[in-house]
C-alpha cells in the first residue's frame, strides 16, 4: 500500500516536504516545555492524509500558495489537538506505536497542549485575516466535539440506530476531511458552489474512511494498530454490530446485546459475537455501505476536469477503502 501513497503524493511532493517545516513553525512557542512536546509531535506524525487532501483540492483550482499552507497547518493543528485530547479521554498510552502525550507528560499537560494547538489554529487564520478559513475550522471544531459527546451519550444505553451512527461518524471523522477539501478550494477561489461540492466530496470520503476503520475491529491482522474486538470491549456500536443486532431474532439479539453490555471483557463471548457478525452478513452490509459512499464521492470527482490532482484524489478514494491499517 505504501507505493499507492507515494503515487497519490506525486503532484504535491514538494509541497508536502515544505509543509513539514511550516507545520512545525505553526506550533512553536516561547515555553520550553511546549517546544519539547511539539518537537515530539512532529517526529511521531502519521501519514498526513489530511494535508494531502488540502493540497490536492487546492491544485484542482490553481497552484498551492501561502494560504493553502496556512489552511493545511490549521487542519493539522486541529487534528493533532483532537488526537491528544482523545488519548486523555480514552486513557490511551500508545499512539501509532509511540507513547502518547498523556503517557509521557500526564493528563494535565496533554489537555493544555491540546488547547494550545487549537488556539494556534484559530490565531493562524486571524493573523492573516483568513476569515473564510476561520469559519470552516470553527464549525469543524464544534462538530467534532458534538460528535464525541453524542457518542458518549448514546454509549451509555447502547441504543444507537444507523441514523445516529451516521451522524456520529459524520461529525467525529468526516467533518475534518470535509474541512480539508473546503479549505483547499477556498485557498484558490471564492467560488462557494465549488467549495460546497468539494466539502460534500470530503464528507462522503470521511464516511467511507470511518466505516473501514470500524471493519478492522472484526479482522485479524498483525498490521492493524488495535487489537481485534477492541470496539466491542469499549462498547462502541459500529455499523456491522448495529446491522447484526437489528436483523437478528429476538433471542440472539438479547444474548449478544448482553455480551456488549455485561460481558464485553469476556474474550470468549467477544470472539463469539465477532463470528456471529460475520455469519449474519454484518461485514458484507457495512462494506456495501462503504463502497456506496466511495462511489458517490467518485461521481463528484467525475464532474471535474481531468488532471494530476483529480487522479490522485481518485487514488486516495481507493486507498481509503483498501488500506490494511
Amino acid at each position: 500500500m505504501a507505493h499507492i501513497v507515494e503515487e497519490i503524493k506525486m503532484p504535491i511532493n514538494a509541497e508536502m516536504k515544505l509543509f513539514e517545516q511550516k507545520f512545525y513553525e505553526s506550533m512553536q512557542s516561547n515555553v520550553p516545555l511546549l517546544d519539547k512536546v511539539t518537537r515530539f509531535i512532529v517526529t511521531t506524525k502519521g501519514k498526513q492524509m489530511r494535508p494531502m487532501f488540502v493540497f490536492l483540492c487546492a491544485k484542482l483550482f490553481g497552484e498551492v500558495n501561502e494560504k493553502t499552507f496556512r489552511g493545511a497547518s490549521m487542519i493539522e493543528l486541529i487534528h493533532t489537538a483532537t488526537l491528544v485530547h482523545d488519548d486523555v479521554v480514552d486513557e490511551s498510552f500508545k499512539r501509532r506505536n509511540f507513547f502518547s502525550i498523556n503517557a509521557l507528560w500526564k493528563n494535565k499537560i496533554a489537555v493544555l497542549v491540546g488547547d494550545y494547538l487549537l488556539s494556534k489554529a484559530v490565531l493562524l487564520s486571524t493573523d492573516y485575516k483568513d476569515y473564510d478559513l476561520l469559519s470552516v475550522i470553527s464549525t469543524t471544531i464544534r462538530e467534532m466535539s458534538e460528535g464525541e459527546l453524542l457518542q458518549l451519550e448514546k454509549a451509555r444505553k447502547l441504543d444507537i440506530t444507523e441514523d445516529v451512527y451516521f451522524e456520529i461518524i459524520r461529525q467525529k471523522t468526516a467533518t475534518l476531511i470535509a474541512a480539508c477539501c473546503e479549505v483547499g478550494v477556498l485557498s484558490n477561489t471564492d467560488d462557494e458552489t465549488m467549495a460546497a461540492k468539494m466539502r460534500e466530496f470530503g464528507t462522503l470520503t470521511g464516511m467511507a474512511f470511518q466505516i473501514k476503520d470500524d471493519l478492522f475491529d472484526f479482522l485479524t491482522s498483525n498490521i492493524i494498530g488495535k487489537p481485534v474486538g477492541i470496539d466491542i470491549k469499549e462498547q462502541k456500536m459500529t455499523l456491522p454490530l448495529i446491522y447484526t443486532l437489528r436483523t437478528a431474532n429476538a433471542d440472539d439479539r438479547k444474548y449478544y446485546f448482553n455480551t456488549i453490555k455485561r460481558f464485553n471483557n469476556d474474550t470468549k463471548r467477544v470472539k463469539e459475537l465477532i463470528e456471529f457478525v460475520k455469519k449474519s452478513g454484518g461485514l458484507s452490509y457495512a462494506i456495501g455501505v462503504m463502497k456506496d459512499y466511495q462511489q458517490r464521492a467518485k461521481n463528484i470527482l467525475q464532474e471535474l476536469p481531468a488532471g494530476e490532482a483529480r487522479h490522485s484524489l481518485e487514488l486516495m478514494l481507493d486507498y481509503v477503502i483498501e488500506r490494511k491499517y
